[in-house]
C-alpha cells in the first residue's frame, strides 16, 4: 500500500472523503514517535485512537446484541473483547496493508514499528475516529462490520472468546487443587507504550509466558501459553487428593 487513494479505494469508501479532510486522515496515521523527530508535526493520532476505540465499540456492542438475541450479557462481553483485541485488529491491519501509510521516527521504523502488534490496532482504532469524524458513524460502522466485525465466525469456532486465564484456572484447580500465580518477569518501553512479560506459575514450576501493554493482557497470554503447551508440564503434577 502506497497512496491513501489505493486504500480508499480497497476499502471501497469514495475518495472525496479523503480529499476534503486529508489533514485529519493524515493525523490518524501519524504515530508519536514522528512528532517528535519532525518539528514541523504537531499532532500525533492517539487523540484519535480514542475516538475510534469508543465507536468501535458501539459498533460490537449493536452488532453482537442483535445478532446473537439468545446469548447472556457475559457471552457478549467476551465475544466483543474478543473482535477487538489488539490481535485481532493487528490482523485487519496487516489485510489491508496500511502498515506502510504510518507516519513514524526512523528509530522506530528501524525497530519494526510497522509490524508491531500495538501500533497497527491503535492504527485502524485511529482510522476509525477519522472515518467517524469525516464521513459519520454509519461510514465508520459499515467498514468496522466489513473488516474487523467479519472475524466472527472464526472466533466462535474457534472459541477464542473464551477468556485463557479462567480456562486456565478451572484447570489447574480442578486437576491439581492449584491455583496458578503470575511474575513479571519484565517491563520495557515508555509509560505510554511499556510492555510488560509475565510468567504463569503452578507453585515454583513456569509453564508459560505472555506479553501485552498491561499485566492483564500479558497474564491472559501466559495462560493461553501454558495451555497450548499443556503435555509437556501436566505430568509434573499430582492429581487432586493424590497427596
Amino acid at each position: 500500500m502506497e497512496t491513501f487513494e489505493e486504500l480508499f479505494n480497497k476499502i471501497g469508501i469514495e475518495l472525496k472523503v479523503f480529499y476534503e479532510h486529508h489533514e485529519i486522515f493524515k493525523e490518524a496515521f501519524t504515530h508519536r514517535s514522528a512528532v517528535n523527530e519532525k518539528t514541523k508535526l504537531k499532532s500525533h493520532n492517539e487523540r484519535m485512537e480514542f475516538l475510534g476505540d469508543a465507536v468501535l465499540e458501539l459498533s460490537a456492542t449493536d452488532f453482537l446484541f442483535k445478532h446473537f438475541p439468545e446469548r447472556p450479557e457475559g457471552e457478549l462481553t467476551s465475544l466483543r473483547s474478543a473482535l477487538v483485541k489488539k490481535e485481532n485488529l493487528a490482523k485487519v491491519a496487516r489485510k489491508l496493508e496500511i502498515g506502510t501509510l504510518l507516519r513514524m521516527s526512523k528509530g522506530e521504523a528501524r525497530s519494526g514499528g510497522r509490524n508491531k502488534d500495538y501500533l497497527l490496532a491503535n492504527l485502524i482504532e485511529a482510522f476509525i475516529g477519522a472515518l467517524y469524524i469525516s464521513a459519520g458513524y454509519e461510514v465508520a460502522d459499515k467498514f468496522i462490520q466489513q473488516f474487523v466485525l467479519d472475524e466472527i465466525d472464526h472466533i466462535l469456532k474457534d472459541n477464542l472468546h473464551i477468556d485463557a486465564k479462567s480456562q486456565f484456572q478451572e484447570f489447574t484447580q480442578g486437576h491439581f487443587g492449584i491455583t496458578p500465580r503470575y511474575e513479571v518477569i519484565s517491563d520495557e518501553g515508555k509509560d505510554h507504550e511499556k510492555v510488560f512479560e509475565l510468567g504463569a506459575f503452578l507453585n515454583q514450576t513456569e509453564v508459560g509466558r505472555g506479553k501485552g501493554h498491561s499485566k492483564k493482557q500479558a497474564q491472559v497470554e501466559a495462560a493461553s501459553d501454558a495451555l497450548k503447551n499443556q503435555k509437556k508440564w501436566e505430568s509434573e503434577f499430582p492429581p487432586k487428593g493424590t497427596t
